[in-house]
């Protein structure tokens, strides 16, 4: 990755973690006491498959064919996991160009679970300008009782209580693969429990960000 990239996007600050961690709530938050703009991958998404071929997103291409059962009841966790077309990555180099098109002048906070370590830590001008926050998995099914959203995507299969189990279970080893990554590249974390407030989240990650 070339320092002139890095430089490009040195003003860029990015949230990532595991779903239900509060990313872009935090996020919201920083970037209305300091003045950033938010920049959401999750809002994106839509217009990145749109913006994909069956070349570059293989997996998205896979997933698109396939039925609600297909994807969330028929298959198991860990192949559920490991085929995710936005845990592999692809799509990346889309949000990339996003960040670009954006002014520079103005700080920008970028948030998502599709931020995947490997992928951001090359583009870092410095080590704190990224955190990962890594629910624990009861902060991650209170989170989505809270938002009414655990039994959205379930209740459009045939078996609607074995698909959010199988969500919960991939969604628990996505955050132990983030644990891992960030952990092998010594990018810093914030672990989120049942016992933290929302206000004392954003200190840590306002305090990791040297705001």
């Amino acid at each position: 990755m070339s320092s002139a990239l890095r430089a490009r996007l040195k003003h860029v600050y990015w949230i990532g973690g595991g779903s239900g961690a509060g990313k872009s709530t935090i996020a919201r938050r920083i970037a209305a006491r300091h003045g950033l703009h938010v920049y959401a991958t999750d809002d994106a998404m839509p217009d990145h498959a749109g913006r994909s071929t069956p070349e570059d997103a293989p997996q998205l291409s896979r997933f698109k064919a396939m039925d609600m059962d297909e994807r969330w009841v028929n298959r198991s966790p860990e192949v559920m996991l490991d085929t995710f077309h936005w845990f592999r990555g692809e799509g990346f180099g889309l949000i990339v160009e996003d960040l670009l098109r954006l002014p520079a002048e103005t700080g920008v906070i970028a948030e998502g679970f599709r931020l995947l370590p490997s992928l951001v830590e090359p583009l870092l001008a410095e080590p704190g300008q990224a955190v990962w926050l890594l629910p624990t998995p009861a902060f991650r099914r209170a989170a989505f009782d809270a938002r009414g959203t655990a039994w959205e995507i379930p209740r459009k299969t045939s078996d609607p209580g074995r698909a959010r189990r199988n969500l919960l279970a991939r969604d628990e080893m996505f955050t132990d693969r983030l644990a891992e990554e960030t952990k092998r590249l010594g990018l810093p974390v914030v672990e989120v429990d049942t016992a933290m407030s929302e206000d004392e989240l954003v200190e840590r990650v306002t305090g990791r960000f040297g705001l």
